[in-house]
């Protein structure tokens, strides 16, 4: 399951997510939080949904179809953070947190007062966070000088199980920490036009293979694949800005 936003130009957010369970071979059911005015340049609008709506979505959800684990993505509010969390506490799953603070386009998706909220209600509840080396940097409060293995002891030291922090300039790796080891997960860096998404595939890859019973290490690495697939894979000539990924590389398709 998703709880994320909606991405109208269909390249990140819940439509991402979606596309990325059903490539890792689950069936996607999503808690949408917000709903954004969004294509390839920028976000120009976010519409945030009701918290008794949510929760009575995840409700809806949990209560007939069951849900083997959830990711949470954009999650804009500290409203919105505070009501999940208090649902997941009531009905622990197994959960990537993949903290969404700024779009690629440099649009806020988490607003300043959420953070804490975002760190200390949903971080413990956590199987795994996800965030880039950009977000790992600020939610560590570290400079840009910080490395992704002091990065992710930090996280897990803020209350997360175990840690992964993606992307960034220099060693092309996905760094893992799962509270007692460190692994280095080497990905492929590819000058492509069409990374948007590539965060959300990633975090969403990784909750599908943990829901089909593999071993975190096995699941991160699998949801590295992915994403360097999707971005390798993307649709570059789709609008003035950075492309959407194609995890299900349907341009190549006949």
């Amino acid at each position: 399951m998703t709880i994320a936003g909606s991405d109208s130009g269909g390249g990140a957010g819940i439509q991402a997510d979606l596309k990325a369970f059903a490539a890792a071979g689950a069936h996607g059911l999503s808690a949408i939080v917000a709903l954004t005015a969004q294509n390839t340049t920028g976000v120009t609008a976010v519409h945030e949904l009701p918290a008794e709506f949510v929760v009575a979505q995840l409700d809806a959800v949990f209560s007939d179809i069951g849900v083997d684990a959830a990711k949470t993505g954009m999650l804009f509010s500290r409203t919105i953070v505070e009501s999940v969390a208090s649902f997941l506490e009531e009905y622990p799953v197994t959960l990537v947190v993949d903290p969404v603070m700024l779009a690629s386009s440099g649009a806020q998706l988490l607003q300043d007062e959420a953070v804490d909220a975002l760190v200390g209600r949903l971080f413990p509840l956590a199987t795994v966070v996800t965030p880039n080396l950009a977000e790992a940097q600020a939610l560590c409060r570290q400079s840009a000088q910080a490395l992704k293995p002091e990065l992710a002891e930090r996280l897990v030291e803020l209350g997360a199980a175990a840690a992964i922090v993606t992307g960034g300039h220099g060693d092309p790796v996905d760094h893992l920490f799962d509270g007692h080891e460190h692994v280095e997960i080497p990905v492929e860096r590819l000058e492509i036009a069409a990374t948007h998404g590539a965060g959300c595939t990633h975090s969403a890859t990784l909750t599908a293979l943990l829901a089909r019973g593999l071993p975190l290490v096995e699941a991160a690495r699998g949801a590295a694949l992915a994403a360097v697939g999707a971005v390798r894979h993307g649709l570059p000539e789709l609008g003035a800005g950075d492309g959407p990924v194609d995890v299900l590389n349907v341009k190549g398709r006949t």
